[in-house]
């Protein structure tokens, strides 16, 4: 399949969706990637899941977070993203720290993702995000009631605000753990699925630390949830 990638900007914001080359006019469930810290809007791992999920019948989209991508140096993300370095090159603890530099840019971003959703006009819409993309999701997908289902992982509950907006989550949810991951704890990853208010969550743990590639059996995984909950039966 022919996969047509279009970028574009919501207010400033750069973003990008893929559809099938060959049929633009045919409705379609979005999915809303959120890419992880350091990376960008086409990344590899991030192309390679947009590419699986078009070619699934769904559409997808990226969107650059402040500080990454397209987007402009902001100081006040850059002064914590270099002491977060800093801490992996010590090997300090990092969590609270990368719990408090998520907080900060969710701030900026929900509101950055709801226009891109209003600017696509595409419902229903779901969500899949790990690491950063997991600490932007969960407040994200609390606050969107266009999210139909979310795939989040790689995160924890490092802070009360995460807690609480996991709480107010109650779509269906797939969570992913890797077991030994050095960034964030292992009990704070399940404290953050204890702590979903969805009827509906699964728990999906593989060995592996916080860097390593995903098996691709969850992206298989993946493409059955979203197509069990957005796609007409």
């Amino acid at each position: 399949m022919h996969i047509h990638e279009e970028f574009f900007t919501v207010g400033g914001v750069p973003a990008v969706r893929w559809t099938p080359g060959d049929d633009t006019t045919a409705p379609r469930p979005l999915i809303l990637l959120g890419h992880g810290g350091g990376q960008h809007k086409t990344a590899p791992g991030i192309l390679h899941r947009a590419h699986r999920f078009v070619t699934s019948g769904f559409t997808a989209v990226c969107v650059d977070v402040p500080n990454h991508g397209d987007r402009p140096t902001d100081d006040r993300y850059q002064h914590i993203a270099t002491e977060i370095q800093a801490r992996v090159d010590s090997g300090d603890e990092l969590a609270p720290l990368l719990a408090e530099f998520q907080a900060l840019v969710a701030e900026q971003t929900v509101p950055e993702w709801q226009a891109v959703l209003d600017h696509l006009g595409s419902e229903p819409v779901g969500y899949w995000g790990v690491s950063l993309g997991c600490g932007l999701g969960v407040p994200f997908v609390a606050a969107e009631p266009r999210v139909r289902a979310a795939v989040l992982g790689l995160g924890g509950a490092a802070a009360p605000t995460s807690t609480a907006a996991a709480a107010q989550i109650t779509v269906p949810v797939e969570f992913l753990v890797q077991w030994d991951d050095e960034r964030v704890p292992r009990e704070q990853s399940l404290a953050l699925f204890d702590a979903f208010g969805s009827a509906e969550k699964t728990l999906h743990a593989n060995p592996g630390r916080h860097g390593d590639r995903l098996p691709e059996h969850e992206l298989d995984s993946a493409v059955r949830f979203f197509t069990r909950h957005l796609m007409p039966r």
